[in-house]
């Protein structure tokens, strides 16, 4: 099980390390509708919403890694002070949190992006690229969160026993 927790880890940290470098896509494509823009007088209709679209993927794809290395936002009154198996426990019940809300983004994210796939959903702009791409970023990242809070089970059970 622990090489299964690690397996997961180390995918949602090649998918991190992958994603982090989109921001600089994101920036390039802004940097050339600017200069397009003003400096050409030529404003392009598909660079703003490709950025817009590129951006999905930049942000969800970090948060399953973030879930590892305690990136997220939390709350510390109780766990900041905790030590030993209650600071443990409290983890096991934080993973848990996670993979709820993971499971209950997946149920409702899945069938939306079936559902653009199928009716090949378009975003109507001038420049009107399919969506379902894009979309499916949500389902997979809410997959990837549930495996990583329970490869963070995993190794907080781990640590459990090596005491």
């Amino acid at each position: 099980m622990l090489q299964f927790a690690r397996a997961v880890t180390a995918v949602n940290g090649a998918l991190f390390a992958a994603a982090k470098w989109l921001i600089y896509l994101i920036a390039a494509l802004m940097l050339f509708e600017i200069v397009s823009r003003y400096s050409l007088s030529s404003p392009t209709s598909w660079a703003p919403e490709l950025a817009a679209l590129i951006f999905g993927p930049f942000f969800l794809l970090g948060g399953p890694y973030l879930l590892h290395r305690g990136g997220h936002v939390s709350v510390d009154l109780l766990s900041g002070r905790a030590r030993g198996r209650l600071k443990k426990t409290l983890a096991i019940i934080g993973a848990l949190l996670a993979m709820i809300f993971g499971a209950v983004l997946l149920w409702f994210a899945l069938p939306l992006v079936l559902q653009s796939f199928e009716y090949g959903e378009t975003s109507y702009s001038s420049w009107n690229p399919v969506l379902w791409p894009t979309k499916a970023f949500l389902p997979l990242s809410a997959f990837l969160l549930i495996l990583q809070a329970f490869a963070e089970i995993i190794f907080r059970l781990h640590e459990r026993e090596a005491e």
